[in-house]
């Protein structure tokens, strides 16, 4: 089992309130990156077999974190949209202001401490890191790390 995103049921419902979330963190600055548009779709794709495509959910209103705590009833769910959403803010290589703002907001909503928060961020931090650890280039990979902090 992965432990980074373990395997857990997500109803249709809730892979779409979680789209609507991830949108949501991916406009937070001003658009939807196409790394962010890329992440988006493979999460979808793996978790939904929904009855609204992703392309209604792009222009469905962004979820409030309201909507997420009632879509979202448990623990592994919540745990799981924060660490999505924190992914999600890092793909266009910052997680910062408005994204970190939203995603503070949801997790404050959701029951998940600051404390938790900079946990999940930690450990966002370690799988993009590991994910590249085995390339050849080296410095490219330092200089990874180091923008992730």
């Amino acid at each position: 089992m992965d432990t980074f995103f373990p395997e857990i049921e997500i109803s249709d419902e809730q892979a779409e309130a979680i789209a609507r979330g991830l949108f949501a963190v991916a406009r937070a600055e001003g658009g939807v990156h196409e790394k962010e548009k890329a992440l988006l779709m493979s999460f979808y794709a793996d978790a939904a077999g929904g009855t609204r495509s992703l392309a209604e959910l792009e222009r469905a209103a962004d979820a409030t974190p309201e909507e997420i705590a009632a879509a979202l009833t448990t623990s592994a769910l919540r745990n799981v949209f924060i660490k999505t959403c924190i992914l999600m803010a890092w793909a266009d290589n910052s997680f910062d202001g408005k994204e970190r703002e939203l995603v503070n907001r949801y997790a404050k909503v959701l029951g998940i401490s600051d404390a938790e928060v900079a946990e999940h961020e930690s450990a966002v931090k370690s799988y993009l890191v590991s994910s590249i650890v085995t390339l050849a280039n080296v410095d490219a990979v330092v200089d990874v790390a180091k923008k992730l902090g």
